[in-house]
């Protein structure tokens, strides 16, 4: 006789009509989060300004290259990359709750007769000893089905939504901070090479007035007191040198490692000595409330006040019953065409409510109320802390240009000190304490003058990264990659995501 048979636990799917327990969450508006009408620095407001692609206002096409060679190689993008990767697939297993779960399941048994009348029973390659001979084909198939009468799972996937969108904006806000941190050591490095040029002109001045000091003290015109002095400034100039060398080796060499490189793999490309960047004379800042759309950390924080309200759903969910529908399909045949021809089934339908846990699953919704109020509170401060950062950004960059202009006239009055001085000291006109005063005017006029056109350049990067500039804002939440297999070994980065 051959026998065949078809198991079926199916779990028929109830239409998700049902409530959703749990708060719907609502964005918050910007009075609530503390947000004022207007900066209270004076910025220009009025105005667009496409803050996408910042660096390349600068006009200095070797930082725009490497930024970009950051934005494609660094490593923490990288990380981002995978962890937005990560999000989406628990979005993908949240959605897969809402659906059945199937699995199948096939069988073969043969029985033969052996000598002396026992029998030898192949059972899916395994021989068992029976009586008799027959044959027996089975064929299973599973479905399994959990309903969401009170939208548990619907409340699950909300909040895997969400937290794959944070993980986009968190993508977004490591992009940009890549960006800023890379055009500021490119900013360094050149103040470092402007430092250092100017402490060898200087020491190449010094060199020369240590000299004429030697000379006027073997023709007996001065003391040795000024040779001294000559000797002693040319020295402490001369000990500066190291230390910012020091100083553009590091930033040179973080470049290389913001871009996924060596450390030294960009010295060759910023060896010859190049001004520190000058970008556009102001942008326009826009109202607080700009800062809400255009800052990805603060897109951040809001998709996680949402997750956090969609999981106080979740933990309610579990204080009602659960409802769960099965049923199963069988059929046996001694052949193949008659493996259909008799079939059986059998439906199940089940309620399960917790009576009593100690008080867990109350508690379970009282800790995520209280975790949904602390992601309003980390909420509110990143929006807050971006409107700090707006403004200590305009008046850093206000501050840096008023330095800049008086550092330019500091500097054109110590050159003209300096000149005048060291013709009066060749003619003896004047002593060397005046020269020596004169030449370090200089020094330091020359030196704060650059490093005031460095703290505008800084200044201005930080604004655009409080603005939030350096990712497409008009593509929405930034989405993971198509994904591919894991290679440990592979040398290429992974393709930064499709900003849509």
């Amino acid at each position: 006789m051959f026998r065949q048979r078809i198991a079926l636990s199916l779990v028929l799917a109830l239409p998700a009509t049902g409530c959703a327990v749990g708060p719907d969450y609502h964005p918050a508006a910007p009075a609530t989060l503390g947000v004022p009408d207007t900066y209270s620095v004076a910025a220009p407001v009025s105005g667009t300004a496409d803050l996408t692609q910042w660096w390349s206002s600068f006009n200095d096409p070797l930082l725009a290259r490497i930024v970009e060679q950051a934005r494609a190689n660094n490593l923490d993008i990288a990380q981002a990359v995978a962890r937005l990767r990560q999000a989406r697939e628990s979005l993908v297993q949240s959605r897969a709750q809402l659906l059945p779960t199937v699995s199948g399941s096939a069988g073969y048994t043969h029985s033969a007769t052996l000598a002396g009348g026992a029998t030898s029973t192949v059972v899916n390659g395994t021989v068992i000893a029976s009586r008799g001979a027959s044959d027996n084909l089975s064929l299973g198939l599973d479905v399994a089905y959990q309903a969401d009468l009170f939208g548990g799972v619907r409340r699950s996937v909300e909040a895997s939504r969400a937290q794959y969108q944070a993980s986009g904006f968190d993508y977004a806000s490591v992009l940009i901070s890549t960006e800023s941190e890379t055009a500021r050591n490119y900013v360094l490095a050149r103040l470092y090479q402007a430092q250092i040029a100017n402490a060898r002109d200087s020491l190449a001045i010094q060199d020369d007035n240590l000299e004429i000091a030697g000379y006027r003290l073997q023709a007996g015109l001065i003391s040795s007191l000024d040779t001294e002095q000559a000797r002693a400034q040319r020295a402490q100039t001369a000990a500066t040198i190291p230390t910012l060398e020091q100083n553009y080796n590091a930033a040179v060499s973080r470049l290389g490692v913001l871009t996924g490189q060596a450390p030294g793999a960009l010295k060759a490309d910023l060896a010859a000595v190049r001004p520190i960047p000058t970008g556009p004379a102001g942008i326009a800042v826009g109202i607080p409330a700009d800062t809400l759309r255009q800052r990805p950390d603060v897109r951040a924080a809001e998709r996680n006040l949402a997750a956090a309200t969609a999981q106080i759903g979740v933990a309610q969910a579990q204080l009602y019953p659960a409802l769960s529908i099965s049923g199963s399909l069988g059929s046996n045949a001694g052949s193949v065409g008659s493996l259909l021809s008799v079939i059986t089934g059998q439906f199940f339908a089940g309620l399960t409510q917790t009576i009593f846990n100690g008080g867990k699953l109350h508690a379970q919704v009282r800790s995520n109320e209280a975790a949904a109020e602390g992601a309003f509170a980390a909420y509110k401060s990143t929006v807050l802390t971006g409107l700090e950062d707006v403004e200590n950004a305009v008046v850093a960059l206000d501050s840096a240009r008023q330095r800049e202009a008086q550092f330019a006239i500091a500097f054109d009055a110590a050159n003209n000190t300096a000149i005048l001085s060291r013709a009066q000291y060749r003619s003896g006109l004047t002593d060397f304490i005046t020269l020596n005063t004169a030449e370090t005017s200089l020094l330091s006029a020359r030196n704060g003058l650059s490093q005031a056109r460095a703290d505008e350049a800084t200044a201005l990067i930080q604004l655009y990264l409080a603005l939030g500039g350096g990712w497409n804002v008009a593509g929405g939440t930034p989405l993971a990659p198509a994904p591919r297999p894991f290679q440990p070994d592979t040398a290429t980065q992974p393709a930064p995501p499709q900003e849509k």
